[in-house]
């Protein structure tokens, strides 16, 4: 149980980290509340750790089962997913700078403003966007079995995953708490190197995400013109 819980942990937090990337949005979130005072800096370093698991805890709960209702196979989610993650994975490992966030930041956010601006732009989608959102649902869908997925049997394996959702969040917390120290402790150097270690982990982890939508599709269907190759669509 123990071997099952520490593997799902270190797969989910692998693949979401650098996705995530609290240690290259540091600066931007510092730059963002310049206009704060110090106590309500710490209170939405809070806010925005707190937002952040919630969105990727939900992502993954009933993430696949949303596109499930509207028709799209897990097969199918776990190709797109696979795709989307090494895509993701290949731009992190190959990136100059050190955020890949498309934000429009501003510097506008003061204490009158912070409580409003908790949620955006600060949780999303400074910190958590659509990649990680889509990261997380494509996580979820490739640990599932289409047809004997038992969650009091994966329990471990949720227990896991759930850990690894907070840990990132607590560092999430911890960065932005912190960022204006941690940016100096660590340098440009030191924060791109720990980046493209993750980045790698990351496109290896879509890989093996596509590889299992591609062992779904494998049944061989015998039709009148011929085989056709189908995928299984629970």
């Amino acid at each position: 149980m123990i071997s099952t819980a520490f593997a799902s942990f270190v797969a989910v937090f692998a693949a979401l980290f650098p996705i995530v990337n609290p240690l290259g949005d540091g600066p931007l979130y510092l730059n963002m509340v310049q206009g704060c005072s110090e106590d309500v800096r710490k209170k939405l370093a809070r806010s925005v750790s707190i937002n952040c698991f919630a969105l990727l805890f939900g992502a993954m709960l009933i993430g696949p089962q949303v596109l499930l209702f509207f028709g799209i196979s897990l097969s199918a989610l776990k190709f797109a997913g696979g795709a989307v993650v090494i895509a993701v994975g290949w731009n992190l490992l190959n990136q100059q700078g050190a955020s890949d966030h498309n934000t429009n930041s501003s510097s506008g956010i003061t204490d009158a403003t912070a409580p409003s601006s908790a949620f955006f732009p600060l949780t999303m989608p400074l910190t958590v966007g659509p990649r990680s959102i889509a990261t997380a649902i494509s996580l979820a869908a490739a640990a599932q079995d289409d047809k004997n997925f038992h969650f009091v049997a994966e329990m471990p394996a949720v227990i896991g995953a759930t850990s690894a959702l907070l840990a990132p969040s607590l560092v999430i917390y911890l960065v932005y708490r912190e960022s204006s120290g941690i940016q100096k402790l660590l340098g440009a150097n030191g924060t791109n190197v720990l980046m493209r270690l993750f980045a790698f982990i990351l496109l290896a982890t879509g890989v093996q995400i596509f590889l299992g939508g591609h062992r779904i599709c494998s049944r061989v269907v015998e039709t009148d013109g011929g085989s056709l190759t189908a995928c299984d669509i629970g």
